[in-house]
């Protein structure tokens, strides 16, 4: 089926086909479209014996369907193409198979710039030996992008999602493809891939510090962003959105962190311009234009952190038209609505900030920071606590939500894994609220992690348009993956491994379909991530949204950087791993460059996140840590925690 546009109801009948008399492909135009109308879609095959159709009413037939087209009962398709029909792209070749032979047809599906482009990739890929060629470099590059953690330990479950899905699904889904079953888009969403970034930062460090500059790219002069935009046109929304912006200091931090790179914060790259989100307005949809002014990524950042200092009448940041649940669009649509969670990943992000900006001597920045962070904690301490839990936000009005009084969503767990992740909250409020989501928000019998209870349903308020999803269906009080993984790591820093474990193995997609009754519960792909599992009535455990969802890059840190406590810290590994009872050690083949390292971890005692020894080719490291050089070489590590 041609679309070649946003949806296909609104371009056919712009769609012209016509087959290329050199190459016999079928060529797709769409001169209707705004930005794309010079480009064309192709289709080829290998075989010179073929017929081929541009009509789609042909192949399935009048009133017909895919499940028996009409095509295949027929001998020969029309050839017809041109302007005015049903557009598709239909090829049918004909071939003997000898017995006990084999044959290859090679099929070809691509866009280019132009028919001399096409040509070019056809020579290239059309036959079946540039095909073989293309496919053996396609398993060598993605062997060469993923392949710097290799982990081995006593669960098969965790090798297979660490070795091979999690960071797949993070590049090709999330991260280049941007596009799944379930959400076929294709934009950068500002918050969503910088996330999805730093779980490359092992494996492919290049692509963090390409995004990051990217990223700076999208951000207006006043310090917010666009929510998500469509490249290559830059097309996209500017919103109220309060979490966006604070995500490139947050990564940008983590990054510099683990490689060392500082260059990367002197890179210089241009303002967006365009009109501001008017009161009363959630956001519009535009093609913004680059301004001539520009300024390095640190200040990119730190204009994101001013721009995120805007404060309720509690002290708590503004909550906008959402935090990072988009979908409690409506707390605060008067200008006034506070966010908790917003305030511990704020936090964070200023803390993390301001040992930046020290390094930099950077000393009114960092003064900035530490003064903000210390007002904040002050605030979500008096503001924030409800007793045995930390509050969700506040309304507009100031009523709370994530309260023991609220009706709906009384405890979410948000803003109890952040306020472990933040090392924000004080005392001994961060072990009471994470034991108040075990008791009211893990389900040991379906294996989940549910985000807040109970679901948006018949109180008289208005959140936002969360409340219009089904009770227990996706954000709206189900698992939603991406905060469940963040409870984990919660679990994790906390030194609860054996909680931390369980938590992990419960929402663990493989454990979802290992026997015939849970992959009929589940119901979706139990090899990668689903963003969401529902706990609606009749549809308990069912996965939804897979593949495109930042939770697999997440999943992916929680294994290796989390559990099995990978720490990069520049030219160091340093090993801080959190392991459950009666594992008696693991193996990780680690990349560095050029140069492997086979480290060996054993477990001496109950204590499983406390290194005692660390051997490099068996010479003690006084230091604990593992000294990376890149000397081609293979190297033997033993660790030895307990």
């Amino acid at each position: 089926e041609l679309v070649l546009g946003e949806y296909r109801e609104k371009n056919a009948m712009h769609v012209v086909t016509r087959q290329d008399p050199q190459t016999g492909a079928i060529v797709a135009y769409c001169t209707y479209s705004t930005d794309f109308a010079n480009r064309l879609a192709f289709f080829e095959t290998s075989e010179a014996d073929c017929s081929l159709t541009g009509d789609r009413t042909e192949f399935l037939g009048r009133n017909g369907s895919a499940a028996d087209p009409a095509a295949l009962h027929r001998q020969r398709l029309s050839n017809r193409v041109g302007a005015g029909l049903d557009p598709c792209a239909a090829i049918q070749a004909f071939l003997t198979v000898p017995a006990k032979q084999e044959r290859q047809v090679v099929f070809v599906l691509g866009a280019a710039r132009s028919e001399s482009h096409m040509r070019d990739i056809l020579n290239r890929y059309g036959g079946t030996d540039g095909a073989r060629v293309a496919l053996e470099a396609t398993w060598d590059f993605w062997k060469n992008l993923l392949g710097g953690v290799y982990v081995e330990t006593p669960d098969p479950a965790v090798n297979l999602l660490a070795n091979h899905w999690l960071l797949y699904q993070t590049v090709a889904s999330r991260f280049w493809g941007r596009s799944g079953f379930y959400q076929s888009g294709g934009a950068y969403g500002f918050r969503d891939q910088l996330q999805d970034s730093l779980a490359m930062v092992h494996e492919s460090a290049w692509l963090v510090r390409e995004h990051l500059v990217r990223c700076a790219g999208r951000q207006f002069h006043e310090g917010d962003v666009q929510h998500w935009w469509h490249p290559p046109t830059g097309r996209g929304v500017r919103t109220r959105f309060s979490d966006d912006y604070l995500w490139l200091p947050y990564v940008a931090c983590r990054y510099v962190d683990a490689t060392g790179d500082t260059g990367v914060l002197d890179e210089r790259t241009p303002f967006l311009e365009g009109r501001g989100v008017e009161p009363g307005e959630e956001s519009y949809y535009d093609l913004p234009q680059t301004s001539d002014d520009d300024a390095t990524l640190y200040d990119h950042c730190l204009r994101a952190i001013r721009h995120g200092l805007r404060f309720g009448p509690h002290g708590l940041p503004l909550i906008g038209c959402g935090d990072w649940n988009d979908g409690l669009n409506r707390v605060g649509m008067a200008g006034k609505g506070e966010s908790v969670w917003l305030a511990f990943f704020l936090h964070d992000v200023l803390t993390g900030f301001a040992r930046l900006a020290r390094s930099r001597n950077d000393p009114p920045a960092a003064e900035l920071c530490e003064q903000a962070a210390a007002t904040l904690q002050a605030n979500f301490e008096k503001h924030g606590w409800d007793g045995r839990w930390y509050r969700r936000a506040y309304f507009d009005n100031g009523d709370p939500l994530g309260a023991s009084s609220s009706p709906e969503c009384r405890i979410d767990c948000l803003p109890q894994a952040w306020a472990v992740l933040s090392g924000a909250a004080k005392g001994d409020r961060a072990q009471m609220a994470m034991q108040s989501v075990l008791e009211h928000l893990v389900d040991w019998n379906l294996g989940l992690i549910r985000l807040f209870e109970p679901p948006f349903d018949q109180a008289p308020w208005d959140p936002g348009y969360i409340k219009g999803y089904v009770p227990g269906v996706r954000e709206n009080g189900g698992q939603y993956t991406h905060a469940a993984v963040w409870v984990v790591m919660a679990a994790a820093a906390l030194r609860q491994g054996d909680t931390a474990w369980r938590l992990f193995s419960a929402i663990n997609p493989i454990h979802h379909g290992d026997t015939p009754e849970r992959v009929a519960r589940y119901k979706v792909e139990p090899y990668v991530v689903a963003a969401d599992v529902y706990t609606a009535e009749g549809h308990e455990g069912r996965g939804g949204w897979t593949w495109y969802t930042g939770s697999a890059g997440w999943m992916y840190r929680l294994l290796t950087d989390t559990l099995l406590g990978l720490r990069l810290e520049v030219d160091h590994l340093r090993l801080e791993p959190v392991l459950p009872p009666g594992w008696r050690g693991y193996t990780i083949h680690y990349r560095y460059r050029n140069t492997i390292y086979h480290i060996k971890v054993t477990v001496a005692g109950p204590a499983t996140w406390n290194v005692r020894s660390v051997r490099v080719d068996d010479e003690v490291q006084r230091t604990k840590t593992i000294p990376l050089v890149d000397d081609g070489r293979e190297h033997l590590v033993r660790v030895q925690v307990g």
